[in-house]
């Protein structure tokens, strides 16, 4: 039997509306690697934040080694031991590794001492770091690595990590996973969250599955199929996207030698940008964080604005034209960052449907805004998308992550657009809700829509795209037919390979 580290007995938490955690138990034992496994909304992060001191229980209790702990706030739990790699990280883009690494230590000793620290630790672990360069320089992959390094500083008895691997390549996911082995065999305990199942039973030890904020099972994932614990997160079997036949139309969308600078000193230049997308298509456009997938969407958007004649609607030119005049033609997207910029994160979910589907929903009569409708369209947008909410008057923000994502695709599924353009449509969501997402886009383009979804997950990229193509420092590789492409040629287009076919370059 292992030695049991962290124990959870009964812990509670409500908020207005939902009992976010409902008498959860369970143990984590030493040098464990402990999967979180639950849908969007059923308490995974209320939990985590409980034992990491962000949030205090409304009843039950913790042991640690033997001992109660109730930490109060972060800076308790670090003394105790526990740390976390967030999901979202917090990091400083103008600061050096060693400085953003400084900001999160109580008594940082002298730079240079803490630059030798990160180097040992870093190369000890397999994530070699430059303690000296600029984050805004860094990959998604290094910018969790300075995160991963902030926390092992600390010599954590338990990590525990959200989503870690939804920004990495296939290459950094096994690195990460060989790091992760080595901690587990110097005893660290690991409470990983994750909805990427295949990963939790290659890596973790056991796993306690959560449902509307209770424990209904627990099980060993390498003797449990991704498709069972599924159906133990939603309660019932998953019904897999269906692609059914569809028949591409005209040229929906066309961009033509389009070149954008970089939007900041850290962002990506697009770079002679060229692809075409049918009525009926959907384009997968894949690549690793960072390599111009916010400056395409920008683009598409509306949000950045070109020559007239380089992004073109069928046969007219939209380039000159913003978000409002492109919804209005039918040209919508969903931004890959949910809160603060596909939604107004204190603003309720109408106030949010009113942003976007003022103009193709109607919500605006001669300059007034129309409540009652917009509320109305939130609500669909609520059922239809099954988003976790007390209602519409909700703020974005009240949302789980993965909610929220629900909401904001649903919301420019139901406007019914011509062309829709998302990035990173299912980050941070279940399997269930992962699934109807996708079927949602699939559903869109067999009416005759056109579809570009930009993701890092390549997975989802060949279970809906009829076309692929890969970005790299900001340059398109030629698209080539989603069916039939291997990891390996896949893998050279995302390098931006000179060896395979790439358009324009």
């Amino acid at each position: 039997m292992t030695e049991v580290l962290l124990s959870l007995k009964g812990l509670t938490k409500a908020y207005p509306g939902v009992v976010a955690n409902d008498s959860v138990s369970f143990d984590i034992g030493t040098g464990e690697v402990h999967a979180l496994l639950g849908e969007n909304g059923a308490g995974k992060s209320t939990l985590v934040k409980m034992i990491y001191g962000l949030v205090k229980p409304d009843s039950g209790e913790m042991m640690l080694r033997g001992s109660p702990f109730a930490p109060g706030e972060p800076r308790q739990a670090r003394a105790d031991g526990i740390a976390m790699v967030f999901q979202h990280f917090s990091l400083f883009d103008a600061l050096n590794v060693a400085e953003n690494i400084a900001l999160g230590m109580e008594n940082p000793p002298k730079m240079r001492d803490l630059a030798s620290r990160i180097r040992d630790v870093s190369e000890t672990y397999g994530l070699p770091l430059d303690p000296y360069r600029t984050v805004g320089d860094l990959s998604a992959g290094e910018r969790q690595r300075v995160e991963i390094i902030r926390c092992l500083l600390q010599d954590p008895k338990l990590l525990i990590m959200d989503e870690p691997t939804s920004v990495l390549t296939p290459q950094e996911v096994e690195i990460l996973f060989q790091t992760l082995e080595k901690l587990r065999a110097e005893g660290t305990s690991i409470l990983y969250i994750s909805h990427k199942l295949e990963e939790i039973r290659t890596l973790c030890d056991h796993a306690t599955i959560l449902r509307l904020g209770k424990n209904v099972g627990e099980c060993i994932p390498s003797e449990t199929s991704a498709s069972e614990m599924a159906e133990l997160m939603v309660g019932s079997a998953l019904t897999p996207p269906e692609r059914g036949s569809r028949v591409f139309g005209d040229m929906a969308l066309d961009i033509s030698g389009l070149s954008v600078p970089a939007p900041s000193a850290f962002g990506t230049a697009l770079r002679n940008v060229h692809l075409t997308v049918r009525r009926g298509e959907i384009l997968g456009i894949g690549g690793v964080a960072g390599n111009g997938q916010d400056e395409l969407l920008s683009v598409l958007s509306g949000e950045v604005l070109t020559q007239a004649d380089a992004v073109k609607l069928g046969a007219t030119p939209i380039g000159r034209l913003g978000p409002v005049a492109r919804r209005a033609l039918g040209v919508l997207a969903a931004p890959e960052e949910r809160l603060g910029h596909a939604a107004a994160p204190d603003m309720s979910l109408t106030e949010n449907a009113m942003l976007t589907g003022a103009t193709r929903e109607g919500l605006v009569k001669n300059g007034f805004l129309k409540w009652a409708e917009a509320t109305e369209f939130a609500k669909r947008v609520i059922k239809e998308f099954d988003v976790r909410t007390p209602g519409p008057e909700n703020a974005a923000r009240s949302l789980s992550g993965g909610n929220l994502q629900k909401f904001v695709i649903g919301r420019e599924v139901l406007q019914r657009p011509e062309v829709l353009v998302v990035n990173q449509p299912t980050w941070g969501v279940d399997a269930s809700a992962a699934a109807a997402i996708r079927q949602s886009l699939l559903d869109l383009a067999a009416g005759g829509a056109a579809v570009i979804c930009i993701s890092q997950d390549l997975d989802e990229l060949m279970e809906i795209s009829d076309s692929f193509a890969a970005l790299n420092e900001g340059r398109l590789s030629a698209p080539r037919p989603a069916a039939g492409l291997s990891v390996e040629e896949i893998g050279l287009m995302m390098g931006g390979a000179h060896g395979m076919e790439v358009a324009h370059v």
